[in-house]
């Protein structure tokens, strides 16, 4: 039987592979956690912490700036200079995705026993794209019966505590939302200069970008000239990100290492064909068990603007 350690080494995890009880050792966890976010936008870009505990505290450093002095020969003035150390809370929220497979299938479909690796790809891409959906967009306090509401429910996304909590900038109240050049400089002007250090993302939806640049060209068609690439994919000197599951209306700026993902070695897979339920309803059934929370580390080193015009 492949090990667990060979699986997750693969292109995609084969539950079709795995024993009945499926528990990720530590190692084996932070390459499935690995392996799920390679397959999104914001994986390879946002920072990620890996932790024993569910819950716990992420140390924050910080250095002054300006805290060079004049030094004169042979005395010692008692200045020094110190890291601001401070503390950031997380508090995970245990999810899972489960699945099954009718034996059925597994003997008609044109793929054979394949199926079941196909299939299982699928789920583990999927999984990777919601848990990136539910960091920026998760909402505890969402309202019963809204759209999604059993999803965004599970805990509190970027966006959310960026929202409440960093500098925002409403374009509702200016030009109705509408979209133009002074919607990135504002927001730029609200970032401290210590942040503004080549790092800094605009983060928008994909058809946000497209508003963008369907508002260059008419400007083109209206005044005449011509506009660089640069300034297309770059407003202010700064790229943008397309990042699909960010609302429509909105755009952050921020370094996107501001942005952490924290996870748990707690990742459990299963799988079984044995039990009454699987013999009687001749099916296999499958669940991904893992934790996480989305946490913010400088939230002055943020800006959202939201309220921009339907798109």
């Amino acid at each position: 039987m492949t090990t667990n350690e060979q699986i997750v080494n693969k292109a995609a995890i084969s539950t079709g592979d795995l024993a009945a009880g499926g528990i990720l050792n530590a190692e084996q966890a932070k390459k499935f956690i690995v392996q799920t976010f390679e397959k999104t936008v914001l994986g390879n870009l946002i920072r990620h912490e890996q932790r024993t505990a569910t819950s716990g505290e992420i140390d924050k450093i910080g250095i002054d700036k300006r805290i060079l002095r004049a030094k004169t020969e042979g005395t010692d003035d008692n200045y020094r200079a110190k890291a601001n150390l401070s503390k950031i809370q997380y508090n995970t929220t245990p999810v899972r995705l489960p699945w099954e497979i009718n034996e059925e299938s597994l003997r008609q479909n044109i793929e054979g026993q394949n199926f079941e690796s196909i299939v299982t790809d699928l789920m583990t891409t999927q999984l990777g794209l919601d848990r990136e959906d539910l960091l920026m967009n998760g909402d505890a306090a969402v309202a019963p019966g809204s759209d999604d509401y059993d999803f965004l429910k599970v805990n509190d996304g970027w966006y959310k505590l960026l929202k409440n909590n960093a500098f925002t900038d409403n374009r509702t109240s200016v030009g109705s939302g509408a979209m133009s050049i002074a919607v990135f400089y504002d927001a730029l002007r609200m970032i401290p200069n210590k942040f503004n250090n080549g790092n800094l993302r605009w983060l928008m939806s994909p058809a946000r970008a497209q508003k963008w640049e369907e508002y260059l060209l008419n400007l083109m068609v209206t005044a005449g000239g011509g506009v660089t690439d640069s300034v297309l994919k770059q407003p202010a000197g700064i790229p943008i990100v397309r990042v699909p599951s960010m609302p429509n209306d909105s755009i952050v700026l921020t370094d996107p290492k501001n942005l952490i993902a924290v996870d748990t070695y707690n990742v459990i897979i299963r799988k079984t064909t044995e039990g009454r339920e699987a013999v009687m309803q001749d099916k296999r059934f499958y669940v991904v068990h893992f934790d996480f929370d989305a946490i913010v580390e400088e939230y002055t080193a943020a800006c959202v603007t939201y309220g921009l015009a339907a798109i």
